[in-house]
């Protein structure tokens, strides 16, 4: 694995071959960024089955790792022109982007017009937490880039009941990861652990990646 720095976009780390046939995008969620024990598992599991794995933090993230003092993310117009950045800097023809909550949302605003190959959401914040009615779906009723949602049964963030009301693209697929939060780890009594979860996610993110990375 290596760090190397892209134009505006701060520190990237690059999992696995860069010259993969296959690349996967990675954001971070809002509050943990690109080194969370998640998005390293995960990564790591992606890179076994072929995938490279590019990781990068927002501007926001980068700031807080550099002085050490929490900030909130920047506004969404920041953050969308820092997923273009990193996009147009890697090759579009050949990427699927995503990310963990916040990250994965921001990819879904910009995955048409980035023209990529597809689209991958870890656990996508549907509604902030406690707050059901303020929906961020509205764009994901449009959308046309294939797109993997791979989300908790239980996450704060948007269940399965909830989700089931939503009206979302055909061209999305929310996959159900048994009992899980919003980080897709189940509790104990439901007999899984947080890696049986996190091997399933893996599974199919990587069964999407191959079909739509062309």
């Amino acid at each position: 694995m290596s760090a190397t720095a892209l134009p505006h976009s701060g520190r990237v780390l690059v999992h696995g071959k860069r010259h993969a046939p296959r690349t996967l995008v990675l954001a971070h969620g809002a509050g943990v960024g690109m080194r969370s024990d998640f998005l390293r598992a995960i990564s790591t599991g992606l890179v076994r089955r072929g995938i490279c794995v590019v990781r990068f933090e927002f501007p926001y993230m980068v700031q807080r790792r550099a002085t050490g003092t929490r900030r909130p993310p920047d506004r969404e117009p920041a953050l969308r022109q820092s997923w273009h950045q990193v996009v147009e800097s890697l090759r579009p023809e050949r990427l699927v982007i995503g990310g963990k909550s916040m990250g994965g949302r921001i990819a879904s605003l910009i995955a048409d017009e980035a023209q990529v190959g597809g689209l991958v959401c870890l656990g996508y914040p549907f509604h902030p937490a406690g707050q059901p009615h303020k929906l961020r779906t509205q764009h994901l009723a449009s959308l046309q880039t294939p797109t993997l949602i791979l989300q908790g049964e239980r996450d704060r963030l948007g269940n399965r009941q909830e989700v089931a009301g939503y009206n979302l693209s055909t061209q999305i697929q929310v996959h159900w990861i048994a009992d899980g939060d919003h980080d897709l780890a189940p509790r104990k009594r439901s007999g899984r652990s947080t890696q049986d979860n996190w091997n399933e996610a893996i599974h199919l993110t990587a069964r999407f990646v191959h079909q739509h990375s062309p």
